[in-house]
């Protein structure tokens, strides 16, 4: 059998090329517990100590930074157009009225039905900013 500290750097490169091939913070956390293990062998602490010290370290990793890293990395998470648009100035090419529920807004080309942020009509030729989107609608406020 070969030494504990060869399969521990074995479980270490896995690890590590699976995480490049999936770039989705997958299994860095076992690439660490891994590291510690291969550490605690080279110390030479018995089998089940290494193996204790992978489990707790992957988990604890796992459970305690893998959440601030998806948060911050913003992996998975693509924006999308509407989500662009949000912050952005558009012209008012059809009278805005949220009581009769009518108003056009033409933004970056594209022309979007919208409503009044604060219920006020705002006119044809009128600079507004977009401040929200709510379904296909957006939440537009006159530029100021």
């Amino acid at each position: 059998m070969p030494e504990p500290y060869l399969i521990w750097l074995g479980v270490l490169i896995i690890c590590i090329i699976l995480e490049a091939a999936t770039l989705g913070l997958t299994t860095i956390w076992f690439a660490f517990g891994a590291l510690a293990s291969l550490l605690v062998s080279l110390f030479g602490a018995e089998i089940i100590i290494q193996v204790l010290v992978f489990i707790i370290v992957s988990l604890c990793l796992l459970y305690f930074t893998r959440p601030i890293a998806l948060k911050v990395l913003k992996i998975g998470h693509a924006k999308t157009n509407y989500e662009s648009i949000i912050g952005k100035v558009g012209i008012v090419i059809e009278d805005i009225d949220n009581l009769s529920a009518k108003g056009q807004v033409k933004v970056d080309g594209q022309i979007w039905s919208s409503r009044s942020l604060h219920g006020s009509s705002i006119e044809k030729g009128m600079k507004v900013k977009v401040a929200e989107v709510k379904g296909v609608k957006l939440i537009v406020e006159k530029v100021k």
